[in-house]
């Protein structure tokens, strides 16, 4: 009988002992699993919210809406890619480090005076063919010059300007927002480069700077 007593009083203390630790183990858990429904419901309500805007949209010139890419463009030719294998670079842009055969076909030359190229003179079978914008952006200029040829300028995000010169039949208008890849109007000769025939005088500028455009596409 006294084996039995003196046994006894330890069960309880065995039972206390896996209660205290049972309920702040429930409580951790059901700390935790709140704190993951209020961050599901943040990250839900986060997303629902973006699709509701939908795309952002910005209008041309013509007052219809466009979708501004989320992502950093990529500059694309000035031309139909289709007509790619057909393309030739009449006059490259002038380098200082390039080699002595590019160096002397980036040189205009007119009245005997030569001049450096600051772009590419492009050609396709001799042909005219569709000026496309390299990349969305806005009508920056647009000049009027039989001697060097009309030209249209536009201006893009991060301080990129592009230039298309020797350029007929222009579409566009200073201040138009203009897509990728939008008619720009179609090639033709001028005065300055004569010997270059039908060609688009294709020119990049970075700041203000004009920077080969083979830094930005594979000619």
């Amino acid at each position: 009988m006294r084996e039995e007593k003196s046994n006894n009083p330890s069960l309880p203390k065995k039972s206390r002992k896996k209660q205290t630790w049972l309920w702040p183990a429930i409580y951790v858990g059901f700390s935790l699993l709140f704190v993951g429904m209020i961050w599901g419901y943040n990250a839900f309500i986060g997303t629902d919210s973006d699709v509701a805007k939908g795309p952002k949209t910005e209008a041309d010139g013509s007052g219809k809406e466009i979708a501004v890419n989320a992502q950093k463009e990529t500059m694309k030719f000035p031309f139909d890619e289709a007509m790619l294998d057909h393309m030739a670079i009449l006059n490259d842009f002038y380098d200082v480090n390039a080699t002595e055969e590019s160096q002397e076909n980036s040189l205009l030359v007119f009245n005997q005076t030569y001049e450096t190229n600051n772009g590419v003179a492009i050609a396709i079978d001799g042909e005219p063919f569709e000026v496309l914008a390299a990349m969305t952006g806005t009508v920056k200029e647009v000049n009027i010059d039989p001697f060097l040829g009309d030209e249209v300028v536009l201006e893009h995000e991060d301080g990129l300007v592009t230039r298309y010169r020797s350029v007929k039949e222009i579409s566009v208008k200073v201040g138009d927002k203009v897509p990728q890849g939008q008619v720009l109007g179609s090639t033709t000769e001028n005065d300055f480069n004569p010997t270059a025939g039908i060609h688009l005088q294709f020119e990049v500028f970075e700041n203000g700077e004009a920077v080969n455009p083979r830094n930005y596409l594979a000619f």
